[in-house]
């Protein structure tokens, strides 16, 4: 289940002081501590305020959290969604879209409760666009070009849409409420309800002369390459969060936010697995059987690496610490070296001389398919 907004579960605005963030925290402890309250749901409510004060309160955290939403503190995300910010038909958090049920009851059985908050400025929803990076990209961090599209309200009518503040008049048809009561006569008799003006589109307000910027939009559409930090160790699947770059937001409402889920090409040779490398590196029957220094590649750079005498095929090497670093803790992990003996399929003739005499000293009964046969016998 994809987690509030901290920011929203305080109360504060996103440039809120320590102070704020500190004065709300206590206020909304108080509220929802589990000794204090014993409604159902408040405890739940106490440890994501508790949540939200310990990251928002914290700068470098703040700041983490600011830059990548909650990608910073979550490792191991898969791809498929855990984490969403998004739930909902048409990711606007509700199951059943716009539609709001209690209005439908209220519509059929006369009088019911006001919507009018509906009518005001409402925040855009969040919108999700995946973003495909290089593997070494994700290991080590980069900044990015991605292409983006958003709507940005114009700095001119500062959303309005109208030439200056006497061109903005209140819509006469619902008294600047931006809905309408009506009625309808059923089979139950006359039913009343309300719904969204249609002289004014809901805002309650009139443009008379529009705003030469946008031409009474009141938004401009942007398209742009942003610059994106794809922080180092980020994961497949994991997101990043861009505020203000979603949706329009609605009668003067803030935009929604932008996620970028990362989509990881792969690498021709590591493959990855949590926050460890796994590699296979190819050496000669020769170098397993007598043993051999050898420089192995890993995502930091060349590594010395001794091969033990009389390795096995697909025996595996550790290297510790040679691994991805956690974009959290920064630990890193471990890079596993799987060993692949190759066996000449062309000989010269100095070469193939010299292991017909090797085979010509080995004991018939100590080889390893006279062994093998040995352990049939019955």
């Amino acid at each position: 289940m994809a987690k509030r907004d901290f920011y929203e579960v305080l109360g504060v605005n996103k440039s809120a002081s320590k102070d704020e963030i500190k004065s709300a925290y206590r206020k909304l402890a108080k509220k929802y501590h589990p000794d204090i309250n014993k409604e159902p749901g408040a405890e739940e409510k106490f440890k994501e305020v508790q949540e939200a004060y310990d990251i928002l309160y914290d700068d470098k955290k703040r700041q983490m959290y600011d830059q990548f939403g909650m990608a910073a503190f979550e490792q191991g995300a898969s791809t498929g969604g855990a984490g969403n910010p998004f739930s909902g038909a048409g990711f606007s958090g509700q199951g059943f879209g716009d539609v709001d049920l209690g209005d439908i009851f209220s519509s059929f059985f006369g009088g019911g409760r006001s919507r009018r908050q509906d009518f005001g400025p409402q925040r855009g929803d969040d919108t999700l666009q995946r973003i495909r990076v290089q593997f070494m990209d994700a290991v080590l961090g980069k900044k990015v070009l991605v292409p983006v599209s958003y709507d940005e309200k114009c700095s001119k009518c500062n959303g309005t849409g109208a030439k200056d503040a006497n061109s903005l008049k209140t819509c006469t048809n619902c008294s600047g409420k931006g809905y309408i009561r009506t009625q309808q006569r059923t089979l139950f008799g006359v039913m009343e309800g309300q719904s969204v003006c249609p002289t004014c589109g809901g805002r309650g307000k009139i443009v008379v002369d529009k705003c030469p910027e946008c031409d009474g939009k009141g938004y401009k559409h942007i398209k742009r390459d942003m610059e994106v930090n794809i922080p180092a160790g980020i994961n497949a699947g994991q997101q990043i969060l861009v505020r203000g770059k979603g949706e329009r937001g609605r009668n003067g409402g803030e935009n929604g936010d932008l996620y970028l889920e990362i989509v990881i090409i792969p690498h021709e040779f590591f493959k990855r697995d949590g926050n460890d490398i796994h590699i296979d590196v190819p050496i000669s029957f020769i170098d397993a059987a007598l043993g051999k220094k050898i420089d192995v590649p890993t995502v930091y750079g060349m590594a010395e690496v001794e091969i033990p005498a009389g390795t096995q095929p697909n025996q595996i090497l550790r290297l510790k610490g040679r691994g991805i670093k956690d974009m959290r803790k920064g630990t890193p992990g471990d890079e596993y070296i799987h060993v692949i003996v190759k066996t000449p399929t062309k000989l010269s003739k100095e070469q193939k001389e010299l292991l017909q005499k090797y085979q010509s000293l080995e004991k018939k009964e100590n080889s390893f398919f006279e062994k093998f046969k040995a352990s049939f016998r019955h």
